[in-house]
Order: structure tokens, then C-alpha cells, then sequence
């Protein structure tokens, strides 16, 4: 009992839940692509940094714009990049004979991105001020008010891909051509049409999580490396290609780490996320929620 005598629950299940959806939110972000395009995106770092960039960088220091105005054109312009990205890159890849070179080509994206980023910006971090930096009190536990957010607008994108993929015609048809694209084509799906769509979304979403990581982290072209490699974690914990088992692959991982700091150094933090993912490779490789087979 010793070593919970201190310990302020409310605070540790806030921070772990928040932190797991952002790794949920990678997750997810890797299952869009992977469904939808069978590759593995390896760009997605980049491009979660690329929208911290535009939101913080242009949208809100250069133009000096209202933070919702910011976050609405940060999303639009990351899926325009998508959609730009899918139909230059994603859909020749894709065509490949060897998946390997389609895996080396979306790391290559990654360092053009890097590299763009870095040329327009900057090398110096900053970071966007006054964005969801305060806190708030409830009893004696102090809680910071971006993690709240992070949860509140997580909750409702998860809630909200879950409805559009059940009842609405695009949803399903994507659905359709992440099972079988041929079948698909033949019920007559536009293939590339929807898969311009899903990285489009894909993109978007990675947006999202740059602006949900700006107020935790100062923006810079390594912000969510180690939030990166947890979300592919995540996904692997949770069920690979599974969109509940990224969820619960992210915030099981969020609260291990938070939790096991009670019981080994913080310099450790990190290496729960890999330590749990290895341990499901051996014992459960096909993760907590097995992804559905056409």
C-alpha cells in the first residue's frame, strides 16, 4: 500500500487514457492506410509533423489566425495533401511486383516531407502559445487541460469513423475495398476513387494528431518519433488492421506506461510500449482484436 499512499489515480488514468489515444490515433491512422492500400505508411511521422507545422507555424504564428480557423484549414489542407500523395505516390506504389520497394518508397516520403519541413520552417523548435496550456482543479487533483481534449476529440473522431464507415455510402465502400478491391471493382466501387478518399482521411487525421500533440510538445521535426513507433505498438498490440483494436492497443499501452513508472525508473517509460509488444508477437501475434479476413 506503500506506494499508492501518494499516488493521485484521477491524474495518472487521465494522462494514461489521453496518451493512449494518441497512440490509438496513430493506430488507427496506420490501419486506414493499411486497409485501404495494403502498405504500410511509413511517412505517417511526417506527416503528423507536417501538420503541427501548418498549424502552429503558418496558420497561427505567420497569419496570426483564430485557433479553430487554424485547426479547420490545417484539416482541409492536409487532406487535399492526401489525396495529392495517394494519386502521385501511394497508387503506383502499391502496383509494385515487390512490397519491399513500396515500403522503401513511403520511408523516401518521409524524409522529402522531413526535409520540406525543415527548409520552410526551420531547424528551431517553438511552440504555440496560449494553445490548451492551462489547467484545472477538480478536488485536490490538478489535470492539464490539453490531455482533457485529446480525450474529448478523441472520442468523438473514433465514435464519428465508426458512423461514417456503418451508414454512409462512401463508408461502405471503402469497407468494400479494403476486403476485396477486385470484388469491389466489380460491384462497381471506383477503387482508386476510394482509396484517394481513405488516404485523404488518413491525412487529415494525421493533422489532427500534430495540432492534439503541439500543446504537449514544442513543434519540431521530431516531436512524435517515440508517439509514432508507440502508435505501430499500438497496432500490433491491439490487432493489426483492426480499428477497435487500435483503440485498445493505445490506451492499454498509455496506461502500462503510466502505471509502471510506480514500479521501474522513468528513464524506462519508453521501453514499455516495445516490452508489451514483443510479448504479444510471441505469445498472441495476431493482437487482443484480430483483424477480419475477406
Amino acid at each position: 500500500m506503500s506506494i499508492f499512499a501518494n499516488l493521485n489515480i484521477l491524474q495518472f488514468v487521465v494522462t494514461g487514457v489521453a496518451m493512449g489515444f494518441i497512440y490509438a490515433l496513430v493506430a488507427t491512422e496506420y490501419t486506414l492506410i493499411f486497409n485501404a492500400t495494403g502498405l504500410v505508411n511509413f511517412a505517417h511521422e511526417s506527416f503528423i509533423v507536417l501538420g503541427a507545422y501548418l498549424f502552429g507555424g503558418t496558420f497561427v504564428r505567420a497569419l496570426e489566425l483564430p485557433f479553430l480557423v487554424a485547426i479547420l484549414l490545417t484539416l482541409v489542407a492536409m487532406a487535399a495533401f492526401g489525396v495529392m500523395v495517394s494519386t502521385i505516390v501511394l497508387n503506383p506504389l502499391r502496383n509494385l511486383q515487390f512490397i519491399t520497394y513500396a515500403m522503401f518508397g513511403t520511408m523516401m516520403l518521409s524524409r522529402i516531407i522531413s526535409e520540406v519541413v525543415r527548409l520552410n520552417w526551420g531547424p528551431i523548435p517553438f511552440s504555440v502559445k496560449g494553445f490548451l496550456r492551462s489547467s484545472i482543479r477538480i478536488g485536490s487533483t490538478v489535470l492539464t487541460q490539453s490531455y482533457l481534449y485529446i480525450i474529448g476529440v478523441s472520442i468523438v473522431v473514433v465514435v464519428g469513423l465508426q458512423l461514417f464507415f456503418r451508414h454512409t455510402k462512401a463508408g461502405k465502400a471503402m469497407i468494400c475495398v479494403s476486403q476485396n478491391k477486385t470484388a469491389a471493382a466489380l460491384m462497381g466501387i471506383n477503387v482508386t476513387k476510394s482509396i484517394n478518399m481513405t488516404v485523404a482521411m488518413s491525412a487529415a487525421l494525421c493533422g489532427l494528431i500534430g495540432i492534439l500533440c503541439a500543446p504537449l510538445y514544442n513543434v519540431s521535426t521530431g516531436m512524435v518519433s517515440a508517439a509514432a513507433l508507440k502508435g505501430f505498438c499500438a497496432g500490433v498490440v491491439g490487432g493489426f488492421g483492426s480499428y477497435y483494436g487500435a483503440i485498445v492497443g493505445g490506451i492499454l499501452i498509455g496506461l502500462l506506461e503510466q502505471f509502471g513508472v510506480l514500479f521501474f525508473p522513468t528513464v524506462y517509460k519508453d521501453v514499455v510500449a516495445f516490452a508489451v509488444m514483443i510479448v504479444f508477437l510471441l505469445l498472441r501475434p495476431g493482437g487482443i482484436i484480430r483483424a477480419k479476413k475477406a
